[in-house]
C-alpha cells in the first residue's frame, strides 16, 4: 500500500512563489495552503490549484505550522516554505523514504540558498539544513522564529539539496530580518530576558564577522557582504526589540 504524503505550504503574500511552490510538491497526495490573510493574489493564484486553502491569524511560526500539521489527512508531512522548489531528484528521495523510511521519523534536506538570484554558497548557508519530511505522529514544532522540530525518534538525511530562493533583493530581505528580528525580540521578552551594551554594541558586528570571515561569505562577492550585513542588523533588531518591550512599548 502507498502511504500518503500532506504538503503544507505557509504563506503571507507570495504571489510571486505560491504557483511555482505548488508545482514543486505535485507529488504529494494532498496539499495544504495555510495563509495568514494575504493582500496579494496569493489565494486567488493558489485557488486555481487543487489544493485545501486554510486562513489562520499568524502569531508566530510554529503555532501556525503546527495548525496546518493538525488539519492534514495523510500520516507524512512536507513543509515546503513558499519561497523554497523541490527538484526532481528530492522528490524522488521523498517518495523512496516515505515507502522505506528504515525507522526514522523524519529527514534533513539540505537547501540552495539564492539571494537575489545569485547562488550563496558560504556565510554560513553551506551548512544549511532543515527537517522537511516527517511523520506527524512523532514530530511538532517549538519556537517562535527559526522553528525547529522536536522528534521523538531518529532523524535521516537526503542526499540531494532542496532550492531557496528566500531573498528577492535587498530591501526584500531586511523587511524578513525586521519581520525575523521582533519575533525573536518578543520570545526573549517572555523568557524574561533582558538587554545589556554587549547584546546592542558588540552581538551584531560579531554576526557580521562569524558571516563574512570566519564562514566564508567574503567569498560569494558583495551578495556574501550584503547577507552578512543583514544577518547582523538581524540581530540589532531582536534586541531593540526586546528594549522596546522592556520599557512598555509595543
Amino acid at each position: 500500500m502507498m502511504t500518503k504524503i500532506t504538503a503544507i505550504i505557509p504563506t503571507l503574500n507570495e504571489e510571486i512563489h505560491i504557483a511555482e511552490a505548488i508545482k514543486s510538491v505535485s507529488f504529494a497526495d494532498e496539499i495544504i495552503v495555510i495563509d495568514s490573510f494575504s493582500t496579494d493574489k496569493t489565494l486567488e493564484i493558489a485557488a486555481t490549484y487543487d489544493v485545501k486553502i486554510i486562513k489562520r491569524e499568524f502569531d508566530d511560526f510554529s503555532s501556525q505550522k503546527n495548525y496546518a500539521i493538525s488539519q492534514a489527512s495523510n500520516p507524512w508531512i512536507y513543509i515546503l516554505d513558499a519561497d523554497e522548489r523541490v527538484t526532481p531528484q528530492v522528490e524522488k528521495e521523498i517518495l523512496e523514504a516515505v515507502q522505506n523510511p528504515q525507522d526514522f521519523v523524519g529527514f534533513y534536506v539540505r537547501r540552495s540558498f539564492y539571494f537575489a538570484g545569485k547562488n550563496i554558497n558560504y556565510g554560513g548557508c553551506q551548512r544549511d539544513k532543515v527537517v522537511r519530511l516527517f511523520l506527524k505522529e512523532h514530530c511538532k514544532y517549538k519556537g517562535f522564529v527559526h522553528e525547529t522540530i522536536v522528534a521523538n525518534g531518529k532523524l535521516g538525511f537526503f542526499k540531494h539539496k532542496i532550492e531557496h530562493y528566500s531573498y528577492r533583493n535587498f530591501d526584500h530581505y531586511i523587511s524578513k530580518m525586521n519581520h525575523y528580528g521582533e519575533l525573536r525580540g518578543k520570545e526573549y521578552f517572555e523568557k524574561g530576558k533582558k538587554v545589556n551594551l554587549y547584546q546592542i554594541l558588540i552581538k551584531p558586528p560579531a554576526r557580521f564577522v562569524i558571516h563574512y570571515f570566519i564562514r566564508l561569505g567574503f567569498l560569494d562577492g558583495f551578495p556574501g557582504f550584503a547577507f552578512a550585513k543583514a544577518q547582523a542588523y538581524g540581530v540589532y533588531v531582536r534586541y531593540i526589540k526586546l528594549w522596546l518591550l522592556n520599557r512598555g512599548v509595543k
